[in-house]
């Protein structure tokens, strides 16, 4: 008998209701919206940890299942959606990635009730109970890229551009006292609406603006469309550009960058030694032209593992109620990367 699918349909599982001989685990990553880029990656990703858990035995004998869930769409859908699949028992822990706005929802709607963990970069602060991290907050984020790019390269005039929402205004908020603190001036904060963009205007204003450096706190579709036009402006070759939310996934979407000024700052690389083992497990399993795997799909794929390493130690309705710091992990440390075509290669 061939063994059952690790990614299952989330109106089925409201539908069939509680299973206790399968441990079913929400699956919450966007694939619309402005990171929908990032969702295949990170589906696949996930499964193949799901997969390789399940091969290993499954969690005390119980097989793991995904619930696949949007959360590119708006953050009370996203959230009505989880409360839903926990009301009707067919989840008992949540895992993924999306904007911290959907984070900040979802953490009211879970805690206490299952498990959450919340895989990518965050904007720091504290969770409530059964709420953990696995990302990295803006001031572990930012040192290695404003050491470099401040005390090596002299960068000393930084504009700020990111959109409108928590994760980057948190990230602007330690950036300006950290800049300040390795000499830098904050010349230009600018803080854009999802999908509002004006690649032009921004140019204009880090014109203006004379920066060497650019921060950009952009994410998504919305920092591949300010990269495409950085590249083919006059500040190509003049202005540094270092990012918060750029993998290779992004980098992939703006076709590669040979400038040799892009750069990102990630706990992560598919460039890494310590990754390659599971981009052979991956490619092995999806193919060649899968899609790119990045720091997002990955932690997505440690993200299931902690939670099988979870499930198989204590009942989950436990960690539901626990404080984080009672599930430590051990994330890799954020390093500095350059672009270099369609990879990222560490420097820092």
């Amino acid at each position: 008998m061939p063994p059952p699918p690790a990614l299952v349909d989330p109106l089925e599982m409201m539908l069939q209701g509680p299973d206790p001989t399968r441990l079913r685990v929400g699956l919450a990553v966007p694939t619309s919206g402005v990171l929908g880029l990032t969702g295949p990656a990170a589906i696949a990703a996930a499964t193949l940890a799901a997969e390789e858990v399940n091969g290993a035995g499954g969690v005390r004998g119980r097989p793991v299942e995904l619930v696949p869930i949007d959360a590119g769409a708006p953050p009370d859908d996203v959230a009505a959606q989880v409360s839903s699949l926990i009301g009707a028992e067919s989840i008992e822990a949540l895992v993924g990635f999306h904007t911290s706005d959907i984070h900040r929802r979802l953490e009211r709607v879970t805690s206490t009730r299952i498990p959450y963990l919340f895989t990518p970069p965050h904007e720091g602060g504290t969770r409530l109970p059964g709420v953990s991290l696995l990302g990295e907050g803006p001031g572990e984020q930012l040192l290695p890229a404003v050491r470099a790019l401040t005390d090596q390269t002299g960068g000393r005039r930084w504009a700020l551009i990111g959109n409108d929402y928590i994760w980057p205004r948190a990230m602007h908020a330690v950036a300006v006292p950290m800049l300040r603190g390795h000499g830098a001036d904050i010349v230009l904060v600018e803080e854009v609406p999802f999908g509002q963009v004006d690649p032009d205007r921004l140019l204009s204003q880090i014109a203006a603006a004379r920066a060497d450096v650019v921060l950009l706190s952009l994410v998504g579709r919305d920092l591949a469309v300010f990269n495409r036009a950085f590249a083919e402006s006059p500040l190509r070759g003049r202005v540094l550009r270092v990012c918060g939310a750029l993998d290779e996934t992004g980098l992939l979407e703006i076709d590669g960058d040979d400038t040799g000024e892009l750069f990102t700052t990630m706990r992560w690389y598919a460039s890494d030694p310590e990754a390659q083992a599971l981009s052979e497990r991956y490619h092995r399993r999806w193919g060649a032209h899968a899609p790119s795997l990045g720091v997002y799909a990955a932690g997505c794929y440690e993200g299931v593992h902690h939670l099988a390493r979870l499930a198989g130690m204590r009942p989950l309705r436990m960690a539901a109620a626990a404080d984080s710091a009672a599930y430590p992990m051990k994330p890799g440390q954020p390093r500095l990367a350059r672009a270099d075509g369609l990879d990222l290669l560490p420097i820092a």
